[in-house]
């Protein structure tokens, strides 16, 4: 009887043993499936090879979160594309009566007026091109959403394109009696796209302009990566989260008087498509954003 006994011992251990190993291996079989639909973005649910009541219950629960998952993700992309169609279509249908009111404001200009309606003209004309810029702004990003163009890249004089952007701005920040602080740095070249380069620059001095309350610094430096540095003392009151400054249609300002919130969400939209990145920080009252974009390798 004690022998018998023993191998009956020996037996439930060895099942008891089988159970735990095959468990085991079903559980790495479910992590090995978890990883690669993870790292591989593979869309395929969980399965087990063997049955086992509790094992199915958390494969099924996973399977029907991935579900969950995936049909929300398809929804937020529907709701995106809806989403970038409505801001190509409303910054185009806003483009057209802005040109035209554009157009009648100057022929006015060019009539016989007197000097209370000119200063009138002029106050409407101003404000209908600052609308025309926020329009363009507006009409710009909704290009980018929605176009697939990717980058050129090439060798790019990047010292060249903020010298010469600079200079582009300098009768508006002289209107605004503001000064763009810069030393010209020897050449340093990154393998960018040119034209997205430019628009980067642009917004960032646009940015400034609409928004400093001082003179703005402006430099650039090469390390791993070309750091284009723009900082600029912001207005008295203003409340910035550094941590929310690139996304679209932020603004410090609740009454929004005159931004989109979409000049930095451009920036950070173009860095991050030339696989740079774009950072901003608030020390004080000076806000400084960085640009690093690859160094162009010989």
């Amino acid at each position: 009887m004690l022998i018998i006994a023993v191998f009956i011992l020996i037996f439930i251990v060895i099942l008891l043993t089988s159970y735990i190993i095959f468990n085991k291996l079903q559980l790495r079989s479910i992590n090995k499936q978890l990883n690669d639909r993870i790292t591989e973005e593979i869309q395929q649910p969980i399965s087990l090879e063997l049955q086992n009541k509790t094992l199915n219950n958390l494969v099924a629960n996973i399977n029907r979160w991935f579900k969950a998952e995936d049909t929300l993700r398809l929804n937020r992309a529907s709701e995106e594309k809806r989403f970038k169609e409505l801001i190509a279509n409303i910054s185009h249908d806003l483009r057209t009566p802005i040109t035209a009111i554009m157009g009648y404001l100057q022929l006015m200009e060019k009539s016989e007026l007197s000097h209370s309606q000119l200063e009138k003209l002029l106050i409407a004309k101003k404000h209908t091109e600052e609308l025309g810029d926020l329009v363009q702004n507006f009409f710009q990003y909704s290009c980018l959403l929605s176009s697939e163009q990717k980058p050129i890249f090439e060798k790019v004089n990047v010292t060249n394109i903020v010298t010469e952007c600079i200079v582009a701005v300098i009768p508006a920040f002289e209107e605004k009696k503001l000064l763009i602080k810069f030393e010209k740095t020897s050449p340093i070249f990154v393998l960018a796209d040119k034209e997205m380069t430019v628009r980067i620059i642009q917004n960032l001095l646009r940015n400034c302009l609409a928004h400093s309350s001082g003179d703005i610094e402006v430099n650039i430096m090469e390390t791993d990566k070309s750091i284009i540095t723009v900082a600029n003392p912001i207005k008295e009151g203003s409340q910035i989260d550094v941590n929310r400054i690139f996304e679209r249609f932020y603004t410090s300002d609740n009454a929004r008087s005159n931004s989109t919130g979409l000049g930095l969400s451009i920036v950070s939209l173009l860095t991050n498509n030339m696989g740079g990145n774009v950072e901003a920080d608030l020390k004080g009252n000076i806000l400084k954003i960085e640009v690093k974009l690859p160094i162009f390798e010989k």
